[in-house]
C-alpha cells in the first residue's frame, strides 16, 4: 500500500533535512573557527559564505545546475569516474538545502564559540593542555548547545526550503518533493487546497517546535557565557 501524499512528503523532507545537516553542521564548525582567525582573505570568505542569505535560493540551486549538473565541471566528474549524480536527487536536494541554511548556521555555531570565557582557554594552556584537547575538552563542550542549535535551526529551515531544491533536484514525487514542493504543487492542482492546507499546517508545527527547541538553546548558551 502506498503511503499518501502527506507522508511521502514529510518523509522525503526529513530525509532531505537530515542529510543537509549531516552535511552542512561540520562543514559550518570549520568555517566557524576559521572565520574567527585573523588571515588575509577572511573579509571575502565571510562574504562567499554569508552570500546565500542575500541571493535569491533559485541562484544557489542555478549555481548548483551549473556546477554539479551532468555537463557541469564537477558533475560530470562525479558522474564518470565515481558515477555519483546529484541533480534531480534527494541528496541534490540535500546539498541545495544544506548550502541555503549553512550561513544561518555558521553564525550560530561562532557565536557559540566567541561566547566562552577566554579565561578558561588561558587557565587549561597553563596546565599544559594543547590545543587539539582544548577544543575537545573545553570549546567543544561548552560550545555544544550553540552547535545543536545551528543545527536545529538548520533543519527547520532546510524542511522549508524551495527555490534551491526545486531548481537543482525538480519536483519529483517520492525523491525530491519536500514538504514546501508539495504545497506549490497541491496548489497547483485543481482541488488541492484542501491537501496544500494540511501541508503547511504540518510545515508550520514542525517549523515552531524547531524554533522552541533552538531559542531554548541559545537561552543556554547565554547562561553559560563569559562571567565577570
Amino acid at each position: 500500500m502506498s503511503a499518501s501524499p502527506e507522508w511521502q512528503a514529510i518523509l522525503t523532507s526529513l530525509a532531505v533535512a537530515a542529510r543537509a545537516v549531516a552535511f552542512a553542521l561540520p562543514l559550518a564548525i570549520a568555517l566557524a573557527l576559521l572565520l574567527m582567525r585573523k588571515f588575509p582573505g577572511r573579509m571575502l570568505l565571510d562574504a562567499i559564505v554569508h552570500a546565500p542569505l542575500v541571493l535569491p535560493p533559485v541562484v544557489v540551486g542555478y549555481v548548483l545546475l551549473l556546477l554539479f549538473g551532468i555537463q557541469g565541471p564537477l558533475g560530470y566528474w562525479l558522474d564518470r569516474w565515481l558515477g555519483v549524480r546529484l541533480v534531480f536527487t534527494t541528496n541534490g536536494a540535500a546539498l541545495a538545502a544544506g548550502l541555503v541554511a549553512l550561513p544561518v548556521m555558521v553564525r550560530s555555531v561562532r557565536l557559540a564559540f566567541e561566547s566562552i570565557d577566554p579565561r578558561l582557554d588561558l587557565a587549561a594552556r597553563s596546565l599544559g593542555a594543547g590545543r587539539w584537547d582544548r577544543f575537545v575538552s573545553l570549546h567543544l563542550p561548552l560550545a555544544l548547545p550553540g552547535i545543536l542549535s545551528a543545527a536545529v535551526l538548520g533543519f527547520a529551515m532546510c524542511l522549508g526550503e524551495f527555490g534551491a531544491v526545486i531548481t537543482f533536484a525538480a519536483n519529483v514525487p517520492g525523491e525530491t518533493q519536500t514538504l514546501a514542493l508539495a504545497i506549490y504543487g497541491a496548489l497547483q492542482t485543481p482541488g488541492g487546497e484542501p491537501l496544500a492546507l494540511r501541508l503547511a499546517t504540518i510545515s508550520l508545527t514542525i517549523a515552531i517546535l524547531a524554533l522552541v527547541i533552538s531559542e531554548w538553546l541559545a537561552r543556554r548558551i547565554g547562561r553559560r557565557g563569559p562571567r565577570a
